[in-house]
């Protein structure tokens, strides 16, 4: 190789090494700026709740705001579009849930795809919904209440705050397992359909364990079970429904996406500090006030929970025949 040559070979590879150098560099100083934070659900609720507080602890660990943005509209698709086509730099991050799994079915046309245009970066807390009956209703445990269905078939209501939501399909997945018929009524929010659950209009809801825990100590509700594989810490006495219905499973969870591409060294950097988060005292007692575990893990769990969800869900409306509204 003559020098001249060779020097052209070394400024080739100088050139393919500083891209590398840089990103390090980049990660080293991130954040440099604020980071925004797209949640796909309207203020006030859990999940807004839930960004807001790991958004505080990132603020404080990174000395720059983490600015929550809600973006509403489509099921959450809107939200979650913005945040696939922003720069893949580690400035937009998800708050990734359980709808965006349901989501990746539900919709026949969206304009992205979850698990190849989400980079996951951390999941953050999962939780139960609880099986709640009005407590006029005559069945007192899930046996009863399968006993009756198929005694009584349709003549049983079943809330949810829309179709197509997590209370939705869990409610959808129960009936195809169980082998039991019951009606859906479709409400526009968990509100409202818990409104008509606790009048009678309405028999059954699948509900997050947060927005039900006061009706049931109140003795307004009745909870049969809990959807998850294990039993509840809130709601430690009432069992789960796969006890009676073997291989149920269904939780609401969350956790941090961010656009495809953006780099590892980042997306590490953030799971390293978001499990710190979920690792102290005082931010996991907030976090157990949303009625979910702290579910603590790498990006790679992450993506494998996401994956296991959308699959799960795929079937459930598949073979149900869910369309979105």
């Amino acid at each position: 190789m003559t020098l001249p040559h060779r020097r052209h070979f070394l400024h080739l590879a100088a050139g393919v090494a500083l891209p590398a150098g840089s990103r390090f560099a980049w990660a080293q100083v991130y954040p440099s700026r604020p980071v925004r934070w797209v949640v796909t659900a309207a203020p006030g609720g859990p999940a807004d709740t839930l960004a807001r507080l790991l958004g505080s602890w990132l603020s404080e660990r990174f000395g720059q705001p983490f600015v929550t943005e809600n973006r509403t509209g489509a099921g959450g698709n809107i939200g979650t579009e913005a945040v696939v086509r922003a720069p893949a730099d580690g400035y937009t991050l998800h708050l990734t849930a359980t709808s965006d799994a349901i989501n990746a079915t539900l919709y026949d046309k969206l304009n992205f795809n979850l698990l190849r245009d989400i980079t996951p970066v951390a999941s953050l807390i999962r939780g139960p919904f609880v099986m709640v009956v009005n407590s006029s209703f005559q069945a007192k445990t899930v046996l009863e209440f399968i006993a009756y269905a198929k005694a009584n078939p349709g003549r049983i209501n079943f809330a949810s705050g829309g179709t197509g939501f997590a209370s939705h399909v869990s409610g959808e997945m129960f009936k195809m397992m169980a082998g039991v018929n019951m009606v859906h009524v479709p409400y526009r929010g968990q509100a409202p359909a818990m409104i008509d659950l606790l009048s009678g209009q309405v028999q059954v809801m699948f509900d997050p364990v947060v927005s039900s825990i006061t009706h049931i100590r109140a003795g307004r509700l009745r909870p049969l079970a809990v959807t998850t594989s294990t039993r509840s810490d809130v709601l430690p006495d009432v069992p789960t429904v796969g006890d009676f219905v073997p291989g149920y499973e269904a939780s609401i969870w969350f956790g941090v996406g961010a656009p495809r591409n953006t780099p590892a060294e980042i997306v590490d950097k953030l799971n390293q500090e978001i499990n710190a988060g979920l690792a102290d005292p005082k931010l996991r007692a907030r976090l157990a006030d949303l009625g979910g575990t702290v579910l603590a893990g790498s990006p790679a769990d992450f993506g494998k929970l996401i994956a296991d969800e959308t699959e799960k869900w795929g079937k459930v409306v598949k073979f149900v025949g869910i369309k979105a509204d």
